[in-house]
């Protein structure tokens, strides 16, 4: 246990130090949130004014409120796993550098070394992801609040759980990794399409039904939704106080992906938390034979 503890202190004091994957993981977030803000932002508020009916007269705030809480559930939900293969790429670097040589030569277990690059990426990765949380809240503090304790709590669980997800996957991936070139690639591919996969750009319903489906079998897709809709329902419910009919308020969540369906049959919250959940387990349990078959060949 101490040397586990020894090697995450280990890891996190590399990827802090090292400034362009520290810094590219922390300021990313806060540089999506302003291109959002300024180029998706009038996307949104243009999609909400076109369908809400103009004799509402709905507020600023209302407006705003809807779509800070749709910008920062996107980048949310795209940042809790581009960060953590950021965070996961010192894995990578040892393999490229030699530093993993040293490391297995040494009386350090496998498993424990396998598992100080899980936790150390883990909590990175959760450290980033929890100060972008706080910048977006701010961001929506500012322009329009409407959600409640509860809303933030689920929020943060959201957050955290994707994070989880986040980590395993690219404990996975990175596994097969070993040189900066394949880094640089895999970083390009999932800074650019991982946002499109899990609908955090574009939400799943304005896809074609074919892809449609086969998204609803990634766990990405249910992430993005729990992160949206608890980021949306308290501006969704201001809608309906302020006279929006209910059936229409269900059209918008059903279009903002805050309700998804799994072939035709509606998917519940706690469902969701289930997939993302077991998806998690899944992957960790994949990355602990990966490294004991690894270890007996």
């Amino acid at each position: 246990m101490r040397t586990a503890l020894v090697l995450i202190k280990r890891n996190m004091k590399l990827f802090f130090k090292d400034k362009g994957m520290f810094f590219t993981s922390l300021i990313t977030p806060a540089i999506l949130l302003v291109l959002y803000a300024t180029f998706l932002g009038n996307i949104y508020r243009d999609t909400f004014e076109a369908n809400l009916p103009a004799t509402l007269g709905l507020s600023d705030s209302l407006m705003n409120g809807l779509v800070g809480g749709q910008l920062i559930s996107s980048l949310l939900a795209v940042s809790c796993v581009t960060v953590a293969f950021c965070s996961n790429f010192l894995m990578v670097q040892d393999k490229a550098n030699g530093s993993i040589k040293d490391l297995r030569i040494s009386p350090v277990k496998s498993s424990v070394l396998s598992m100080s690059y899980y936790v150390a990426t883990l909590l990175s990765t959760l450290i980033i992801c929890l100060i972008a949380t706080g910048i977006c809240l701010a961001y929506v503090a500012t322009v329009g609040w409407y959600m409640s304790v509860a809303d933030v709590l689920f929020l943060l669980l959201d957050v955290v759980l994707l994070v989880f997800f986040g980590t395993a996957l690219s404990s996975i991936i990175n596994f097969f990794l070993s040189t900066q070139g394949q880094i640089s690639a895999v970083g390009t591919i999932m800074s650019a399409g991982y946002g499109f996969i899990c609908g955090a750009y574009m939400p799943i319903s304005s896809f074609g039904e074919g892809l449609q489906k086969v998204l609803a079998f990634l766990p990405s897709t249910y992430g993005t939704s729990l992160v949206r809709a608890h980021a949306m329902r308290g501006a969704l419910a201001e809608l309906e106080q302020q006279g929006v009919p209910t059936e229409m308020v269900e059209i918008m969540k059903d279009s903002l992906d805050c309700n998804l369906y799994f072939f035709e049959e509606p998917v519940s919250v706690s469902a969701m938390y289930l997939i993302l959940g077991g998806t998690v387990a899944v992957l960790i349990v994949t990355y602990i034979l990966m490294n004991a078959i690894k270890k007996k060949g």
